[in-house]
């Protein structure tokens, strides 16, 4: 059966087109599938009890099994989602005051192998579906809505959670578009951040079809470092990357690259270090959230030291750089920046 989470305005349409139905039946039921929360065609009430039974027939709308749901001291939220082939995914939601904020996942675990990064040390099996992906969203929305007893649950989406969005490049763009699209989500490009490891052809192509808000797991301002710490950088070394962040935001007054950068003690914390990120940024609209490295097992690093993170921040800010140190949120649950593994059956660990 046809799964309808995997299918946007576009792919609705051309579905009813294909059934001798009248397009508009995509408007209907995208607005009670995303807006409403209803998964049942029985309760699609503006849909003729013919077309209702003929969909029973040949479609769904399925959602991942949630197998675990933890909430931290702090009121971070992560859910273990039940896949296919004993495979599960984590999703986490931050609340911030009225605002709420939602990390999805891409892919059951991550090719990438970054060393710092629970998810690239479980393998890689398979690329998220898009009704895989969307469904996180449909999930904590309504799941959340309930409780609050309110019109809007998450306020914005972050594209950071496991896998490497650019390398499931079609599946991620479609589920970004539902979200933005006014019938199911309407949430802003501007509310929707993706982060990648630096898959350039991706973000020359990401910027063409769905430029949302672009961050970049730097973590290193030399290839000599970034090869070791973030492995893809043998691939698209640092000088098409940065010319690649500088494309993303050229002719687009406002625009800005966030660079996420791990504060790792002794490896890439120094003065020098910092000097050195602060060249290799300069001409391109930049912010850089430092972000406290989140401890898992079998990882041999360290956080930087408070006293260490604050000296980098002010060289950094000193030099007229936007920089932020990230709040951990979530840690005592495993569900920080870099902590999230789920359960992966590994099949594959290159790209």
């Amino acid at each position: 059966m046809l799964n309808l989470l995997n299918l946007d305005r576009q792919g609705l349409s051309s579905f009813f087109i294909k059934l001798g139905e009248k397009p508009f039946h995509a408007t209907q039921v995208m607005k009670w599938i995303h807006q409403q929360g209803v998964l049942d065609f029985d309760a699609m009430t503006n849909l003729s009890k013919a077309l209702r039974l003929r969909l029973k027939e040949i479609a769904c709308i399925s959602l991942p099994q949630v197998d675990m749901l933890q909430t931290s001291q702090d009121g971070t939220r992560k859910w273990l989602l039940q896949l296919d082939n004993d495979n599960s995914i984590e999703m986490v939601f931050i609340p911030f005051d009225a605002r709420g904020t939602l990390c999805i996942s891409s892919q059951v675990g991550c090719a990438l192998d970054c060393r710092f990064c629970a998810t690239g040390q479980q393998g890689f099996n398979r690329n998220l579906s898009v009704a895989e992906i969307i469904a996180q969203l449909w999930l904590a929305e309504h799941t959340l809505r309930a409780e609050q007893k309110s019109e809007r649950a998450i306020n914005s989406i972050v594209m950071m959670g496991m896998g490497e969005p650019l390398t499931n490049f079609n599946n991620v763009v479609t589920a970004m578009n539902l979200m933005m699209d006014d019938l199911s989500y309407g949430l802003s490009r501007r509310r929707i951040t993706l982060s990648t490891a630096g898959i350039v052809p991706a973000m020359r192509r990401l910027r063409e079809q769905c430029p949302v808000n672009l961050a970049v797991s730097l973590h290193a301002p030399n290839d000599a470092l970034r090869d070791q710490l973030v492995p893809i950088n043998k691939k698209y070394p640092l000088d098409q990357l940065m010319a690649a962040c500088r494309a993303y935001t050229k002719g687009k007054p406002g625009r800005q690259i966030t660079f996420e950068y791990i504060m790792l003690k002794e490896v890439n914390d120094s003065t020098a270090h910092a000097r050195a990120l602060i060249k290799l940024l300069k001409g391109i609209p930049a912010k850089i959230n430092l972000i406290p490295f989140n401890h898992f097992s079998h990882s041999s690093y360290q956080c930087a030291t408070p006293e260490a993170i604050e000296n980098f921040r002010d060289i950094l800010m000193q030099a007229g750089l936007l920089t932020v140190t990230r709040k951990t949120r979530g840690d005592d649950i495993d569900a920080a920046c870099g902590q999230l593994a789920g359960i992966v059956r590994r099949r594959k660990n290159t790209i």
